[in-house]
């Protein structure tokens, strides 16, 4: 008999059917056992009565997190309309063989079965490997992979191309000293800062490039919303006529991944209690207006043109209630704080740059690139960085490439406040930051 997977069972009542999968949780009422079953595709409740004498007598032997293979005979479960809501409510099974394929070796020290965990950070992530069996916490990777589909799907739908670009590279993408310095064998090297290197290269042969990829950063931060290695969702688009172009596909490309993961996990929503609003327009405002609403509405000063975590929440606050959006694009970054690539305004003391914030926290930075190669190499010494140590990279532009520009996202900070989880690494499977190495 082939193993099926528990969400085929409701039409197949009347059957006998094997089934394979990881014990929920046990229940004994009686002489009737009880057990919760899970596979990739659900759960279901199995009965094993007495007359089973054989699988009785396993069952009894049966504790959470067994893997066991049964077959039994797919009822109607009794309950009705009550159970409607489960996919697999209507049906139960009534078990005439169980074997146990493994089993843990130790006590769990967590128990995933109860649906709310109620753990600290630290020792959700000490038991990762456990603690990611919840259904709960299972729920969050759902919906992180269909943001990462999503993505994927509009971005090729806009013309671009995947690309997989190094991360083992001869210098740091974003100068500065947020790096992390490896050995590749007799040379250093550096784990890259962003693949920005790379896909204005990949402007230079296909136009419109993505990729989807591991990013590092030597940030020794200790905040909710940092962590030392991400997924970073990227692109950059040719022929643009100004940043604005950008900020425009990155909307549409936003408007797009909020309908999906709205439509295809319900389910993963709920059980956060989260609902995600439809992206229209999404406001924009140069940074130097919203430092000036952070100072008249809520009494903040920067003491430099440049906006810190609490005027990010406070700016989003305000955008929220004046127009309604979870979103906002802060413009005309200085000069001095973003990158030598990036394209200076008219007013040479600003860039042609964003930053996207979403519920109070940035999530993407963006803008038009400086495609010209003796503007460049001024740019370069201007940030005092030696162009010799870029000459590769500047290769790119000894050679012709159109105005272009793109943006680098964060893929976890979206599901962190769509979800109000109350640390970004409760949106990686296996976090690093700076204590964490393991799991």
């Amino acid at each position: 008999m082939e193993r099926i997977l528990i969400d085929e069972t409701p039409k197949l009542i009347g059957q006998v059917v094997k089934l394979q999968g990881w014990v929920n949780i046990r229940r004994d009422h009686g002489k009737l056992i009880f057990i919760d079953l899970r596979d990739r595709s659900g759960k279901i409740q199995m009965v094993i009565i007495p007359d089973k004498e054989d699988a009785h007598r396993a069952a009894k032997e049966i504790r959470s997190e067994y893997i066991i293979e049964v077959e039994g005979l797919v009822k109607a479960r009794p309950g009705g309309a009550k159970n409607e809501k489960i996919p697999t409510g209507g049906v139960e099974i009534e078990v005439e063989r169980l074997d146990v394929i493994s089993k843990p070796e130790v006590e769990l020290p967590v128990d995933i079965s109860v649906e709310e965990l109620n753990l600290n950070l630290d020792t959700l992530l000490d038991n990762r490997t456990l603690v990611l069996r919840n259904e709960k916490v299972k729920a969050i990777f759902k919906i992180y992979a269909e943001m990462i589909g999503a993505y994927a799907r509009i971005v090729k739908q806009e013309g671009f191309l995947e690309i997989k670009t190094p991360k083992i590279l001869d210098s740091a993408t974003e100068g500065g000293a947020n790096f992390f310095k490896i050995k590749y064998f007799d040379k250093d090297a550096y784990l890259a800062q962003s693949p920005q290197f790379y896909k204005q290269a990949g402007v230079g042969i296909f136009e419109r490039v993505f990729e989807v990829g591991s990013v590092f950063r030597a940030e020794p931060h200790y905040t909710t919303r940092h962590v030392n290695e991400y997924i970073g969702l990227d692109a950059e688009m040719g022929f643009i006529g100004g940043f604005e172009d950008v900020m425009a596909e990155l909307e549409k490309v936003m408007a797009y991944v909020m309908v999906e993961v709205s439509r295809n996990c319900q389910n993963e929503l709920e059980a956060y209690g989260a609902q995600i609003m439809p992206v229209e327009k999404i406001p924009r405002m140069k940074l130097t207006e919203a430092l000036d609403i952070l100072d008249k509405e809520y009494g903040k000063k920067m003491d430099e043109v440049d906006i810190d975590a609490e005027g990010e929440r406070l700016i989003c606050e305000w955008v929220k209630k004046n127009h309604n959006s979870d979103f906002v694009f802060l413009t005309h970054y200085p000069t001095n704080i973003r990158p030598f690539y990036s394209m200076p305004s008219p007013d040479p003391q600003y860039t042609e740059t964003f930053d996207l914030l979403f519920m109070g926290v940035e999530i993407a930075s963006g803008g038009q690139r400086i495609h010209n190669y003796g503007q460049l190499v001024a740019s370069m010494k201007k940030h005092k960085l030696d162009p010799e140590e870029f000459r590769h990279y500047l290769d790119i532009f000894k050679y012709g490439i159109p105005p272009h520009g793109g943006w680098g996202l964060g893929s976890e900070r979206i599901v962190q406040k769509i979800l109000g989880l109350g640390s970004i690494k409760e949106a990686i499977l296996f976090p690093r930051d700076v204590k964490r190495l393991t799991p």
